[in-house]
């Protein structure tokens, strides 16, 4: 199974030395992804228009909730709510 979550650019502004990035979340129950075959969630970061060529991170259910929670602290400390 391969589901892809969401999708999107970055925000920064692109110049030469700071090319667009692209994000993609999704799901993986890939046997290579993890010891034991559980799924996994995906996180994909690729120089935009170089598909393929990016990193791709297998994070485990506990290491998802640690990122969600670093990106909700972050949002907290530039005074934007973290959402759901």
């Amino acid at each position: 199974m391969r589901r892809s979550i969401d999708d999107a650019r970055d925000d920064h502004p692109v110049d030469e030395e700071r090319p667009a990035v692209s994000w993609m979340v999704g799901l993986s129950d890939d046997p290579e992804a993890s010891d034991d075959g559980s799924p996994r969630v995906s996180l994909t970061l690729e120089e935009e228009g170089r598909a393929g060529f990016g990193i791709v991170a297998q994070l485990a259910p506990d290491t998802a909730r640690r990122l969600r929670a670093a990106v909700a602290a972050a949002l907290r400390e530039i005074g934007e709510a973290p959402g759901d």
